[in-house]
Order: C-alpha cells, then structure tokens, then sequence
C-alpha cells in the first residue's frame, strides 16, 4: 500500500483504493451508512478530520463514498483533490435541501439541472463573462429514466446554491422561487463549476429535509439515515458511470 497526502493534507489515502466514480453527502455520517447499507466489502480509504471515505462494490462495479462538508468551500477543496490527485471522474452529490416551490414536500427528490448562486467562487475563474454551473448532461438524463423506471416522483430543475445558512435578507427564498429555483441548499454550484474547471463530470441529487414556506423538517437523525431512495438513486446513477 502507498498512501499519498494531498497538499491540503485533508486526504491521505491511496490511490489504488479510490473509485472513477464517488457519491459525497455533505455528512461524513452519512457516506458511513450508505457505504455500510449499500456497498458489497467497503473499506475505509480516508480518515482525516473525520472526513470519512470509503470503496467497496455495487453491482459489481468499484464505488466510493465520500464526504464533502458543508458550504463551497469545504466541497470544492475535496472535489479539487478528488478529481486532480486521485483521478477520479465523476461524483454525484447526495444531499438535502430546503424546498422552495408548495409543490415540493419533504422527502421528495430533486435532480439539479443547473443552479442559481450567490457563490463568487465562479469569479476565481477570471472567465469574461458568467459560468452557468450546470449538471453533467449524460448523469441527468440517467439519473431522471432511473426515477422514471422505479415509479419515483422527482423534480428536475434549477436550485440555489447559497453562501449563507442564515441570510440576513429575508427575502432571499421568495426571490429564488420567483425565478424558479425548486429548492436552496450549499454545494451543488461548487460541484458543478469545479467538475466544469476539471474536465470531469458531476450530479447533484437530493432530498428536501425542511420547506422554506411551510412548518415541515426531519431531524438531524432522519436526514443522516432516511434518504434511502436518494441514495439508491444515486447508486443505480454512478453504476452506471462505473
């Protein structure tokens, strides 16, 4: 076994033990129990500041899981290395969100096509205009005929990406539904402008934990184990990446 650290030191692991393919929940609790719950002889490959990742199989195929924390910056760090350190090709987000439209309820699906930010991580780019953060084409449209086989309701669209958890403009979550947006959640922009820096692909799948315009949430518990069908989803989406 030959483990190589990163510069940021945040993933020691070796290469070897790393899959083409990587689902990351935000929670690295979460990557515990899907790669426990789901994955065939799972091995943990990272440790570091308890940002669990593990490999195992599914189906067959070699897949890890890993988590990204919470915000851009966090998410892009891991996928930056990920992609760049560790060759890997394509991740799916598996996360939670708040739902924005009365049409959304808790526990329901959506697969992010694209999405709206108030990141400036797109301007470290220097590009000469406006990066439009969207989902890898070839992931979404499986990942949409995988809901539609299994009888899944889901909603694909646009959602927010925001810097801050607790905005001081309250009127942030109406503009967002105004524009369209079907849920606000913290990651999904990052992973797809770092996959687009890449060359690599990304999808960002998740469940709605909590509305912005109604009295509806899960538990922390709940959201860390009870998105089964997401991560099935998810699973089905990178297998076929495999």
């Amino acid at each position: 076994m030959s483990e190589f650290s990163t510069p940021s030191a945040c993933i020691v692991a070796d290469k070897a033990n790393v899959a083409k393919v990587v689902l990351m929940p935000g929670d690295p609790l979460r990557a515990k129990y899907i790669a426990e719950t789901y994955l065939e002889d799972p091995v943990c490959f990272n440790t570091v500041r308890n940002m669990l990742g593990y490999t195992g199989t599914y189906k067959g195929k070699k897949i890890s899981v890993m988590g990204s924390g919470m915000g851009i910056p966090s998410a892009v760090l891991y996928l930056h290395e990920l992609f760049n350190f560790f060759d890997v090709e394509a991740v799916i987000r598996v996360g939670s969100a708040g739902a924005l439209r009365d049409e959304i309820n808790v526990k329901d699906i959506v697969i992010a096509m694209g999405a709206t930010t108030n990141s400036g991580f797109a301007d470290t780019f220097g590009f000469p205009g406006k990066l439009a953060p969207t989902a890898d084409f070839e992931m979404l449209y499986d990942a949409v005929n995988i809901c539609k086989d299994r009888g899944t309701s889901v909603k694909v669209g646009n959602v927010f990406t925001t810097d801050l958890f607790y905005n001081p403009n309250p009127d942030v979550p109406a503009m967002a539904r105004k524009f369209g947006c079907l849920a606000v959640e913290m990651e999904t922009a990052g992973f797809y402008l770092e996959a687009m820096n890449s060359g690599k692909k990304a999808l960002s799948i998740v469940s709605i934990s909590d509305h912005m315009f109604r009295p509806e949430a899960l538990s922390a518990l709940e959201r860390q184990e009870s998105f089964n069908e997401m991560m099935e989803i998810s699973l089905e989406t990178a297998w076929k990446q495999a």
